[in-house]
């Protein structure tokens, strides 16, 4: 355990903070052992730090889960279930499963963090989510020090939602997450970004190295390199209204854009929202709204994470009065 370290190499925003403790753990008996300790102080997991805005010092320890590895657990005619380490990089088992030729994350490329972090928030992107192709988490609980694995119906997945978000919050570490994916896997390019990004690429019969391809392509068009430029990609979540809400909408802004959201809602985007409301490619000093997706706050160097978290408050409220609907934020807040 190492004392008042900067935590600015260990989140995206790249905000220059304290914390008290720090520590990694590379192994399930690394972390069983660590333990004891973290029982008797605040403390934070993490892997990519790409989920975090810190608005001040963190006076617990923050723990870096470094656990690696991926595995074939099982594999049939039609599927294989994978297993890799919460610490292993997300977009680089991503890229793994997909030169092995296996179907069901190609969708999910480039979407910054670690393995651990994906059943958390349920990552989705270009109409695929973590509960489409998961199969179980092993994840020690903190109080005990056991191992117990979650499979699908344990883990309450929702919007950018989990058990682990909530009932189960602060109880158990994950150490690995298992995917069932596919050996005869069929595209999903329902989204009209990714067929525009094929056309432009001359592909027609789209494999899913294709498709990885092409989000790949989106992403990087769209959203900056936190290495280049401090952020923790989408910033707010794509808000779910009643229908009510969209008509109204509607009435000033004729092509809003919605999704089905079932039992009478929609989903609005969010980025959308604050691009109509004029927040788009604005700096304030330090941070501000990313030129080319109003989705992402963005911090230029040498702020603060309360200065981000000020600018977001001001979108939450200026998107409030503007349309009726109160946005929340996706990044945790420390």
């Amino acid at each position: 355990m190492q004392e008042g370290v900067s935590l600015k190499p260990y989140n995206t925003f790249g905000i220059d903070v304290k914390a008290r403790h720090f520590a990694a753990f590379h192994s399930l008996q690394e972390l069983q052992d660590l333990l004891p300790t973290l029982r008797n102080m605040p403390f934070l997991i993490s892997g990519g730090g790409s989920n975090m805005l810190f608005t001040q010092d963190f006076e617990g320890a923050f723990v870096l889960n470094r656990m690696v590895g991926i595995q074939e657990v099982l594999r049939t005619e039609e599927e294989v279930v994978i297993s890799a380490g919460a610490g292993e990089n997300w977009h680089q088992f991503v890229q793994h499963s997909v030169s092995l030729g296996y179907g069901g994350l190609e969708n999910l490329s480039l979407i910054p963090g670690c393995v651990g972090a994906s059943p958390m928030q349920n990552i989705g992107a270009y109409g695929v989510e973590i509960k489409d192709v998961f199969e179980y988490v092993d994840a020690v609980e903190i109080s005990t020090g056991t191992l117990r694995r979650f499979h699908l119906e344990d883990c309450a997945f929702g919007y950018r939602e989990s058990v682990f978000k909530h009932q189960l919050k602060n109880q158990y570490i994950i150490c690995s997450v298992a995917f069932r994916l596919s050996l005869n896997p069929k595209v999903n390019t329902s989204y009209g970004v990714i067929e525009a990004e094929l056309e432009r690429m001359s592909v027609i019969n789209p494999s899913i190295k294709d498709v990885s391809q092409a989000v790949i392509n989106i992403r990087k068009s769209k959203l900056p390199d936190p290495a280049v430029l401090g952020n923790a990609g989408s910033f707010f979540k794509n808000p779910v209204v009643p229908e009510a809400v969209l008509d109204k909408i509607r009435s000033t802004y004729e092509k809003v854009p919605s999704y089905p959201a079932g039992e009478g809602n929609v989903k609005l985007a969010a980025g959308w929202l604050i691009e109509q409301a004029g927040w788009k490619g604005k700096r304030f000093g330090a941070v501000g709204v990313h030129e080319l997706q109003a989705l992402v706050l963005v911090h230029y160097g040498g702020g603060t994470g309360k200065e981000v978290y000020d600018l977001s408050q001001a979108i939450i409220e200026d998107i409030q009065q503007k349309f009726g609907v109160i946005l929340e934020r996706e990044v945790n807040i420390y």
